[in-house]
């Protein structure tokens, strides 16, 4: 078998009202119902699947908990840019700009949390490190 890409994951929030919010006002990704009821993100090729805890969904994982989540978003925005954009969103970066090796070499990478205090992190490959 060869693994090609990530079609999507799952995070599991609390609600997804404020997580859609979040994730379109700040990294740009697309909100979008499938199933009648569920939420998922999408971007690129890719999507995040939004599963509300407490909600019965047919698989999950064994312990679905809100902020267990770790992500990495790699970005061709300039990183002065993304740090312009995440202070106008009144994000707060909790590291970075740092240097950070990545799947396919050194990238300079800024993290702070979402609604649900996963870890997000927001990466450039094309960075002047």
């Amino acid at each position: 078998m060869h693994v090609e890409r990530l079609d999507h994951l799952v995070l599991t929030v609390a609600s997804t009202p404020e997580p859609c919010r979040f994730y379109e006002r700040v990294l740009g990704m697309k909100p979008a119902t499938f199933d009648e009821t569920r939420m998922a993100l999408h971007f690129g090729q890719q999507k995040i699947n939004l599963h509300e805890v407490g909600r019965d969904y047919e698989l999950v994982a064994a312990r679905p908990t809100p902020g267990s989540g770790d992500l990495c978003f790699i970005t061709s925005t300039p990183m002065d840019v993304v740090l312009a954009h995440l202070a106008a969103c009144e994000i707060a970066v909790e590291v970075g700009p740092v240097l950070r090796t990545g799947a396919i070499g050194p990238m300079l990478s800024v993290y702070f949390r979402d609604p649900d205090g996963n870890l997000i992190e927001v990466a450039n490959y094309n960075a002047h490190l």
